[in-house]
C-alpha cells in the first residue's frame, strides 16, 4: 500500500558573511521541515536570523543542524571527538538554535546531525547515543532526524526518543544503508528524472534503494534535499511534483517513536 504522507527537508543557513550558499528561500516554498546550520560548520548569527524568521513566515518546521566545527572543511572531515565533548557540542549548537528560533517566533522542533558527525555516528553507536543523549537533556521532546536504518536509528529508539527516519533524494546508498562516501562513483544524485521516480519508489516500498540495486526496509518519515548542490532547487521541485504526482502528501513528521 502507497504511503499517504511523507515530510521533504532540506539543510539550511548555510551562507556565511557575504558569501551565499543555496536558494534558501526558494527551497522553503517546497520543503516541509529546515535544518538551520548552527554556525560551526557553516552559518552565522546574522544568517541564523533570517532563516529562521523566513522558516516561521512559511510556516516550515524548524530544526538544528549541529556540526563539527569545521568551516574550511564545511563540516565534512572526520575528526576525534570523546563522547562527552559530542554532547557538549550538540547542546551548545542546539541551544544556540533554539535562541534563534524564539527571537524569531517559532521554536526548534527537531535536530539533524551534519556532514562527517552524521556519518560517523551512522556507524557508531555509541558516538551517536551520546550526541542525542546531549540534545535530549536539552529538550527531552525533540525529535530526532536519523539516517533511517544506521546506528543512528538504533542509538534514538535505545533511548526511546521520538524519531524521523531520513532518506536522501541526492544521495547514493551502501548496502549497509549508509551513505556512499562523497567523491566515490554514485555518490550523488544530481539528475531530477533520475531522483524523483527512485524516491517515489522507495517511499512506495517502504525501503532504501542501495546502489547495487539491493532494497533495505525501513521506516521512511522524512525525505533530505541538499540545499548546497548544484541544481537542488530543480531537483526539489522535480522530487516535490513526483511526490504529489503519486498522491503522496507533503507533510511535516510527528516524530512517533
Amino acid at each position: 500500500m502507497t504511503q499517504a504522507r511523507i515530510d521533504l527537508n532540506a539543510d539550511m543557513g548555510e551562507s556565511f558573511g557575504p558569501w551565499p550558499m543555496g536558494d534558501d528561500a526558494a527551497l522553503l516554498g517546497i520543503i516541509s521541515s529546515a535544518n538551520i546550520a548552527c554556525g560551526f560548520h557553516a552559518g552565522d548569527w546574522d544568517v541564523m536570523a533570517s532563516t529562521m524568521r523566513l522558516a516561521v513566515e512559511r510556516g516550515v518546521g524548524i530544526g538544528a543542524h549541529p556540526g563539527l566545527p569545521d568551516l574550511q572543511g564545511f563540516g565534512r572531515r572526520e575528526m576525534q571527538i570523546g563522547l562527552e565533548s559530542a554532547a557538549n557540542l550538540v547542546r551548545y549548537q542546539l541551544g544556540a538554535a533554539r535562541a534563534m528560533a524564539k527571537a524569531a517566533g517559532g521554536a526548534v522542533r527537531h535536530l539533524k546531525l551534519h556532514g562527517a558527525i552524521a556519518n560517523m555516528a551512522s556507524r557508531d553507536e555509541a558516538l551517536a547515543r551520546a550526541c542525542y543523549e546531549g540534545a535530549l537533556s536539552v529538550d527531552p521532546e525533540l525529535i530526532l532526524m536519523v539516517l533511517a536504518g544506521t546506528a543512528q536509528e538504533r542509538a534514538a529508539r535505545a533511548l526511546s526518543a521520538r524519531i524521523a527516519c531520513e532518506i536522501f533524494a541526492d544521495r547514493g546508498y551502501n548496502e549497509d544503508a549508509t551513505l556512499i562516501t562523497r567523491g566515490q562513483p554514485g555518490a550523488m544524485v544530481h539528475d531530477p528524472d533520475e531522483a524523483a521516480p527512485r524516491i517515489v519508489e522507495m517511499v512506495r516500498s517502504g525501503a532504501i534503494i542501495a546502489a547495487s540495486g539491493r532494497r533495505i526496509p525501513t521506516r521512511i518519515d522524512t525525505i533530505c534535499l541538499h540545499g548546497d548542490n548544484p541544481g537542488a532547487v530543480r531537483l526539489a521541485q522535480a522530487v516535490r511534483a513526483a511526490l504529489d504526482a503519486a498522491g503522496i502528501e507533503v507533510r511535516a513528521f510527528d516524530g512517533a517513536r
